[in-house]
């Protein structure tokens, strides 16, 4: 595996008027799908998170191959990526993710409810008071890693971990007749290592869904 920076190079023809632009997560989508595509059936490969270097997105990606500058554009920096991870050890993290709770109806049909979001409509149904949105977003996200963690080799203490930053995107597929809609909530935090395996392969493969998107890339470094 591999891990990368991917910037806008200083000398490239675009600045931020080419990112206006293309803004939105389906066109950012396909710009790091580029950087790793080799043909049309290729199956996705890799996993990323988008931030802001100097006011402009710049990407750091995980992969089972390395990227490839093909537009001449990007400053790519690429390494392997072969962590060396103990039980019980702890890291500080950060996380994007798609928090999602997953239901069947009465027809056995599977739908995904944004977590906080159902949070608030199960507090309506109630006739429950709303407590503060940021409050909402802290108790919902920390349950929802709680199990992911269970899942995927690590644990989470209360007080050791923030959950924020809750947005909701809106975009359109260049083939799709309805909007999407996808929910983020930024973790950043402390974790101990409970399943040295299986935390290897959430850092290889991402957690939560929606990691074509953006979601799921955990970045990790050890508490000193």
């Amino acid at each position: 595996m591999f891990i990368s920076k991917v910037k806008l190079r200083s000398d490239a023809e675009y600045g931020r008027e080419f990112w206006n632009h293309i803004g939105g997560a389906y066109k950012l989508h396909s710009l790091v799908w580029d950087m790793f595509t080799d043909g049309p059936e290729r199956d996705r490969d890799f996993i990323y998170r988008q931030d802001l270097v100097e006011g402009l997105p710049a990407f750091y990606c995980v992969s089972a191959r390395e990227p490839c500058d093909r537009g001449n554009v990007w400053h790519v920096q690429t390494k392997p990526y072969t962590p060396i991870i103990m039980k019980g050890q702890r890291l500080s993290f950060m996380l994007r993710a798609n928090p999602i709770r997953t239901k069947r109806d009465d027809q056995k049909k599977q739908h995904r409810h944004d977590v906080v979001m159902e949070a608030k409509t199960l507090m309506k149904q109630r006739q429950e008071p709303y407590p503060p949105l940021p409050e909402i977003v802290q108790n919902t996200g920390f349950v929802w890693l709680t199990m992911k963690g269970g899942s995927s080799g690590f644990s989470i203490r209360e007080g050791e971990v923030r959950a924020d930053g809750y947005n909701q995107h809106r975009f359109v597929k260049p083939k799709g007749k309805h909007p999407v809609t996808l929910s983020t909530i930024e973790f950043t935090g402390v974790l101990t290592v409970t399943d040295p395996a299986l935390f290897t392969t959430a850092l290889y493969n991402g957690i939560g869904p929606a990691k074509g998107f953006g979601c799921g890339m955990m970045l990790v470094k050890p508490v000193r």
